[in-house]
């Protein structure tokens, strides 16, 4: 109960269900430290900013290992990781087990994190917030300067990973946001969500 009335009930809770398997994973997460001003989604970049993909095919006999390698390359060659070993990383905004989160449509939402020593964000990742299961990634990463966005996921032949540079500054990506917010308002969805899309539109203006 200590620990109950230090951390809140609820946030106890999403420790429990969200941070600790992450943990497991070697990856920290810091409370309560995300940028105001990391871009809240990214869609609808051009062509021309993405930068490093790599395919490792299902039949690869170290599959995962290769998997994380080449996120680990791209990840620190692209600056997503700092030189404390930090970025951000889109989570559901409520806490629900990782099998929940799949099978019900959650808003996500950036939390800022950090890389540990021992790490495995292919396999014991994947298998929680990071993915389906091990070796089928499906995660969204962005550098704390909003200059990198990494994207890890799975396709008929294999998983792949690949990056877009400065989302912040492409056109396409602002245009999509904000029909995206109109597209919440007229449905009168994600009220939260909204509040933040629109007032990191309006301080980027």
């Amino acid at each position: 109960m200590v620990v109950g009335r230090r951390m809140g009930l609820g946030r106890q809770e999403r420790y429990r269900k969200v941070f600790r398997p992450l943990l497991r994973a070697g990856i920290e997460a810091i409370p309560d430290a995300v940028p105001s001003s990391a871009i809240p989604h990214v869609l609808g970049y051009e062509r021309q900013r993405v930068f490093g993909f790599c395919l490792v095919d299902y039949d690869d006999p170290r599959f995962v290992e290769r998997l994380n390698k080449v996120w680990y390359e791209l990840a620190t060659s692209s600056g997503l990781i700092d030189e404390n070993r930090e970025f951000l990383l889109m989570l559901p905004r409520k806490a629900r087990t990782a099998s929940e989160h799949r099978r019900k449509r959650t808003t996500h939402v950036w939390h800022r994190v950090r890389l540990l020593e021992r790490w495995d964000v292919m396999g014991a990742g994947a298998a929680s917030f990071l993915g389906t299961r091990s070796g089928h990634p499906g995660f969204a990463m962005l550098a704390l300067d909003n200059s990198v966005w990494l994207l890890a996921d799975t396709y008929e032949s294999g998983a792949a990973v690949y990056a877009v540079r400065d989302p912040v500054g492409s056109p396409g990506v602002r245009r999509e946001l904000e029909r995206e917010l109109e597209r919440l308002a007229r449905r009168n969805e994600e009220r939260e969500f909204r509040r933040e899309l629109s007032l990191w539109l309006e301080s980027s203006r």
